[in-house]
């Protein structure tokens, strides 16, 4: 069973990277490269968080092995037995297992991320416009990089009593990411420890919710309404554009780019309105630059998400708040069977129709769920309270005070391998959770924003790889330090894991080991106290950003302004639900009736077409004999007759039938006045 563990979690970790990435990224629409390079860094990342408990779990096998080992050798006695657990991982594999995830992880969130980021987000028309651009963006971002290494290896190299070598080196340069990291590892752990515990008690409170909810779509209603008004005004300008370069310009086919991101309503608009016939002249009219067209294939390509992802975040709230309502509602109910204003028109599956039946749900949305979110809420308060408390004391080595490091020394006692395993997976799931769920939640205006239902954005979802891959280092080393497995801080002689040795020692920088990496995570007790009573909230309510709090009257207005917006919608919905249901019951009771009318009328039809077939016949003989007389007079009736002169002014059509494009007698389509300008020139 030696290394089944980790190719077991190396499969379900993608799996789950995977899932990820379908639900907030568009594998249909999004380049291949943008979700290439997120899903790998989203996997590279849950990949170290779930290995981790592993590489203990190891550690403590060869250290129980050596202990074996030591002891038999003092007495001389029998052996004492010393097992393997089934997830036990050989000594040689996982520093290659390290080394590769970590140095593909820093790659990708220093080097190839921030070039792929300004490629998607470019608006060129070619992969070598597109790479030019994204050179040009990161110029500067590179030129740091280069311009730091070059100051410490002259700084080095002036100094010859400084002997680094490229390990040191490779150790100073690791102690530097996971110090940036850590910096922002901190504020968003402060966060996250409060929030999400208090998140799950709020969403027992349906009426804290429901306000919420309202709150939400005031505010998303405005923005949909701007995002509208943009979409707008670029497809005027890409409108005026189109129109005025032709189909044989040479910047014709930058245009056809730009049109195929449009809307498809929009394109219809566009393609009637062009008239691909005009040749383009250069003295007489002003052609955009290629620079412009690229300018505004990057606005059309932003407009264009931001209109459907709110459009469809709108959707999705309506959904939300409608079924907020029903709970409400349903709370009440004596029959204690839940009804929904608008049931699904999609037929019920069996998970809907034998287990999750009316009366089921009912208990679950109005009495379970309200209990389950807040014992969650409980158990998620006194984990937050555990890291705190474990995060202010995890230096101490004696006494242990920080508590996760007891609970793993318990273990250690028995060598219960499992229990290691599962001490130390929850509590590196429960901060990854912390952190993770932050870095999901926040958002930097329009430029950084991860929506679910594949709303994402290019630009965010590679945002997103790269504050994994540079969190996920600084949080393993800190959890380490937590359970005292890294003796750059514990200072205590042991074993040390895999992932800690690719780290390097820390005692090269002294001054980081035994000060910023202790006192610096003491922080988060002022940022979870910051986050408890919403001083970052009402920080942004002073600065013009409008946040959901209960005791402000705009707060209320906009409260009140969502819940008609809500009505609005569900009077809107109704109608069209009454609507089909009118011509549902209008299709069942007459039609019937219909279907036997034309089938009478069809055998009418044919019973009469066998009749007026004899008679065809006899017509068309007499008319054969007839024809023959009729012919001669018909063309010398045509001879003697005076022609008409179809161009007097005096032979004018009526007005009426003009502007409705009908002809009188007398004047053929092929010549009359409107079609004759046509041959004017020829």
């Amino acid at each position: 069973m030696s290394g089944a563990a980790l190719g077991i979690e190396i499969v379900v970790v993608f799996f789950l990277a995977l899932f990820l990435l379908h639900r907030y990224g568009d594998f249909k629409k999004q380049q291949r490269m943008v979700l290439f390079g997120t899903l790998l860094a989203w996997y590279l990342c849950f990949l170290i968080v779930f290995i981790l408990p592993l590489d203990v779990s190891s550690v403590r096998t060869w250290w129980r092995q050596k202990s074996c080992f030591t002891a038999y050798c003092l007495s001389h006695s029998v052996p004492t037995p010393c097992y393997k657990p089934w997830s036990y991982i050989p000594k040689r594999i996982m520093p290659v297992f390290w080394r590769v995830v970590y140095w593909t992880s820093q790659c990708l969130t220093w080097l190839l991320l921030p070039f792929m980021q300004s490629y998607a987000r470019s608006g060129g028309f070619s992969i070598t416009g597109k790479i030019k651009t994204a050179l040009i963006e990161n110029a500067i971002y590179y030129g740091t990089y280069l311009l730091i290494f070059g100051s410490l290896l002259i700084y080095v190299a002036v100094h010859p009593e400084w002997h680094l070598s490229w390990y040191e080196l490779q150790t100073i340069g690791i102690t530097a990411a996971n110090t940036w990291g850590l910096f922002l590892l901190v504020l968003l752990l402060g966060y996250g420890l409060v929030e999400i515990p208090r998140s799950y008690w709020n969403a027992s409170r349906h009426g804290h919710l429901l306000i919420k909810t309202y709150f939400k779509a005031s505010k998303l209603m405005t923005e949909k309404a701007d995002a509208e008004e943009n979409l707008e005004d670029v497809m005027e300008e890409v409108r005026k554009v189109s129109e005025s370069i032709k189909y044989n310009h040479p910047l014709r086919k930058f245009i056809d780019t730009i049109l195929r991101k449009c809307p498809v309503d929009y394109q219809e608009k566009m393609g009637r309105n062009m008239d691909d016939y005009e040749d383009f002249d250069d003295k007489q009219n002003t052609y955009p630059s290629e620079k412009s067209l690229v300018k505004l294939h990057k606005q059309v390509i932003y407009a264009v998400q931001r209109h459907n992802r709110t459009r469809v975040q709108w959707q999705i709230l309506l959904q939300e708040a409608i079924h907020l309502e029903d709970v409400a509602k349903n709370e009440t109910s004596s029959t204690h069977q839940f009804v929904h204003s608008f049931p699904s028109s999609e037929p019920t599956g069996w998970f809907s129709r034998y287990i999750y039946t009316p009366t089921v749900e009912w208990y679950w949305e109005c009495l379970l769920r309200r209990w389950f979110y807040r014992v969650l809420s409980v158990v998620l308060t006194l984990f937050s309270v555990a890291v705190v408390w474990s995060e202010c004391t995890f230096f101490s080595t004696r006494p242990v005070l920080s508590l996760f490091a007891v609970f793993i020394q318990l273990a250690e006692r028995d060598y219960n391998y499992l229990y290691i395993e599962m001490a130390c997976f929850i509590t590196i799931f429960f901060l990854c959770t912390c952190v993770y769920s932050t870095v999901f939640r926040i958002r930097v205006f329009n430029y950084y924003y991860l929506a679910s239902h594949h709303q994402t954005d290019a630009y965010s979802l590679q945002f997103s790889g790269m504050l994994f891959c540079r969190l996920t280092p600084p949080l393993c080393l800190n959890f380490l330090g937590l359970i005292h497995m890294d003796s750059a801080i514990s200072h205590q002689q042991k074993e040390q894991t895999a992932y800690t040795s690719i780290m390097g020692s820390m005692r090269v920088l002294s001054f980081i080991a035994n000060g910023f990496y202790i006192y610096y995570p003491m922080l988060i007790v002022i940022l979870c106290i910051a986050t408890y009573f919403s001083l970052g909230t009402r920080c942004l309510n002073l600065l013009g950003f409008q946040q959901f709090m209960g005791d402000n009257e705009m707060t209320s207005d906009l409260i009140d302004e969502g819940k008609e917006l809500i009505r609005r919608e569900k009077r809107k919905r109704q109608r069209i639900e009454d609507g089909e249901n009118r011509r549902r019951e209008w299709k069942e009771r007459y039609g019937n009736q219909r279907e036997d009318y034309t089938a009478r009328n069809r055998s009418s039809h044919e019973m009469k077409e066998t009749s007026y077939s004899d008679t065809w016949l006899m017509t068309e003989m007499m008319s054969a004999v007839v024809w023959g007389r009729t012919e001669r007079d018909c063309i010398e009736l045509l001879q003697d007759a005076e022609p008409l002169d179809f161009n007097a002014d005096a032979l004018t059509d009526d007005p009426l039938d003009a502007e409705h494009g009908r002809h009188s007698g007398g004047r053929y389509l092929s010549m009359s006045s409107s079609r004759s300008r046509i041959f004017d020139d020829v």
